[in-house]
């Protein structure tokens, strides 16, 4: 009745949820050392399968229930072995509900569990109860069966149908699940993590993931087209009373940082306890080797984390039980006993990596340090400059900032528009009481390419700062925040796509935390207008289009908008800024370590990266002029 509850929407990401609780189970029987391969498939008819080689979900009866494991933990809330230590020292899935919460959401589920000489299986499903008047979810279509079968093999296999009552037309997507297959074969070395996808005939439809190397490996994929400081990524591990603990990192030539951290698989992208005791271990131990190798003299003072932290690619993998987490999405973790452990065990490895390292790794590191000092005092000196010109904390931006008049932060919004044309008819369409522009009169700066002082320099940027009111960077923050959504709204073509990425590179480079608190939206300003007489449609993408067309017919206007400045004040409102009928896209953080590639490819130096990026993914319109030869329009 409410799923959202337990998978957080009905949409493509909840449907992908209940996939990822149940190879949470599989990982987690590997990750523990029971099984050593995890295999996902998609089938034509809309359904997933999800198999591993361990030891079998339990089928023995249950002492209290008097049913069998199977159907324990297939209909039982909070019977997994996420909730005692018994079965494993850690476990996935973020909340201990998988396997039953996937079942209740599928038209039906099977299970079969292969144990040496016999196979055991069950069936579920969801029905409508007509002398009950409701959804009966999950239900067992028989008892376990058992059949004597000398398959050789032991693990559990689990097919599933989501329900479309549920999901609607959501259907699974091969990338976004191959991108997950491979980050856990990354977080687990040495685990074959397969994909089989019918609906796929050609070799995309087949791939299989095994890293020996494990975080090492991830490191160095996620440094593979970027200038890296030194060879090979350092690598720490280590384990104590509380958790488990693997590290690897490796400096490249970039000018921020870019951390990306897991608890039990699970990414946390909004950091926790276990950053807070990374980033403290960091800074104590390279600012105790600088003093030791008189790199830093008596008088000078320590070096900022900061200034260890440019240009830093590093994982971080921590599993450890009774995990708590918090945050906006849930990824962020909050068991305190984590930040000292992991202080506790990166202090052991820093020691003895300073007494084994004989290259000129650290050297390299305490010289990137120095010159990440420079940066940072021009920077700083750059910020009191510029707040002795009233143009960052207290700058009134006359002539662009149009600020509404409501000091309700959480009802506020700020329209970030594309050049001074749109944002007259901005200014003229919106809300005043809630609703502030500010234009910008050029584009602004690439941010992956620059540092913080030629950041602040930017006129742009400055102007977003102050009206934004949070600072930046290091003295970022987000209860100064003045409004609660940031829009950016540019034109539906190559520049207004530009100007999108380099402002939100710009949030994810220096204002991390708006992004991951869900402050940062984009504008859907429509593509499209059909006109008919008294009849008026607008729509947002080709598939829309079509829509309209075929309500309206051949007879209708079509017009192509080119820009937002081709829009009058009133079709402004009513399409793109009132509450009441415009659509907004809300930007998220699930994967770190997809976003850092990304970045590198769409904003770094290569422009060859980005051609081969283009010419894979782009799509140059042929739908759209099927559509105008059809309609003559």
């Amino acid at each position: 009745m409410r799923p959202g509850m337990y998978i957080g929407s009905t949409g493509s990401k909840g449907l992908h949820h209940i996939l990822w609780e149940i190879v949470d189970n599989a990982v987690d029987e590997a990750a523990n050392g029971f099984a050593t391969k995890v295999r996902v498939e998609l089938h034509k008819d809309g359904s997933a399968s999800v198999e591993d080689n361990g030891r079998g979900i339990p089928v023995d009866i249950h002492p209290q229930l008097k049913v069998s494991g199977v159907e324990v933990v297939f209909t039982q809330l909070h019977a997994g072995g996420k909730f005692n230590n018994k079965n494993y020292s850690f476990s996935g899935g973020l909340h201990g509900v998988g396997a039953s919460v996937a079942n209740a959401l599928s038209e039906w589920l099977t299970v079969e569990v292969y144990q040496k000489d016999k196979v055991y299986s069950m069936g579920f499903e969801s029905y409508f109860d007509k002398e009950k008047g409701k959804v009966i979810s999950g239900a067992p279509k028989t008892k376990l069966e058992c059949k004597k079968v000398k398959t050789g093999k032991t693990g559990t296999r689990v097919s599933f149908l989501p329900d479309e009552r549920v999901f609607g037309s959501a259907e699974f997507s091969a990338e976004t699940i191959t991108k997950r297959l491979k980050e856990l074969a990354f977080l687990n070395r040495g685990i074959l993590f397969e994909f089989i996808n019918e609906n796929d005939e050609s070799e995309h439809g087949n791939v299989t993931y095994k890293f020996d190397g494990g975080v090492i490996d991830f490191v160095s994929y996620l440094n593979e087209n970027k200038t890296v400081a030194h060879p090979k990524p350092i690598y720490f591990e280590g384990k104590n009373n509380v958790l488990q603990l693997q590290c690897s990192f490796q400096y490249c030539d970039s000018y921020t940082e870019n951390i990306c951290s897991y608890v039990n698989n699970i990414p946390t992208p909004e950091g926790g306890m276990h950053e807070t005791g990374l980033r403290s271990a960091f800074t104590k131990w390279l600012n105790d080797y600088a003093r030791k190798t008189k790199v830093l003299k008596d008088k000078d003072e320590n070096f900022a984390g900061e200034d260890f932290r440019e240009g830093l690619t590093l994982v971080l993998s921590v599993k450890m039980a009774n995990v708590q987490f918090e945050g906006q999405t849930k990824t962020k973790l909050g068991n305190p006993e984590a930040r000292t452990a992991v202080e506790s065990i990166l202090a052991d490895c820093f020691e003895e990596f300073f007494r084994t390292e004989k290259g000129k790794t650290i050297e390299n590191i305490l010289k990137k340090a120095v010159n990440a000092r420079k940066a940072r005092e021009a920077a700083r000196r750059a910020k009191e400059e510029t707040r002795k010109k009233n143009s960052i904390d207290n700058a009134t931006l006359v002539g662009k900032l149009a600020s509404c008049t409501g000091r309700d932060y959480k009802r506020n919004e700020l329209f970030i528009v594309e050049g001074d044309s749109a944002g007259g008819s901005a200014k003229q369409a919106r809300d005043r009481k809630f609703q502030g522009i500010l234009p910008l009169r050029g584009k602004p700066l690439n941010v992956e390419k620059k540092r913080l002082d030629q950041v602040l320099a930017n006129d742009e940027f400055r102007s977003i700062i102050a009206a934004l009111g949070t600072s930046i960077g290091e003295d970022f923050d987000i209860t100064s925040l003045k409004y609660d959504k940031v829009i950016i709204l540019a034109d539906a073509d190559q520049d207004g796509a530009h100007i999108r990425a380099i402002l939100l590179t710009f949030f994810y480079r220096y204002m991390k935390e708006l992004i991951t608190e869900g402050h940062v939206y984009i504008g859907m300003p429509p593509l499209y207008k059909v006109s008919k007489k008294d009849t008026v449609l607008y729509a947002y993408d080709d598939n829309a289009l079509q829509e309209c067309m075929d309500k309206v017919g051949k007879s209708a206007t079509l017009q192509r908008y080119k820009g937002l400045g081709e829009m009058n004040p009133q079709q402004l409102w009513d399409t793109t800024m009132d509450p009441k009928s415009r659509k907004l896209m809300r930007v998220t953080l699930e994967d770190v370590a997809n976003a850092e590639k990304m970045l590198t490819i769409l904003m770094g130096d290569s422009a060859d990266l980005r051609k081969a990026y283009i010419t894979e993914h782009a799509n140059f319109n042929k739908d759209n002029d099927k559509m105008l030869d059809k309609y003559g329009a």
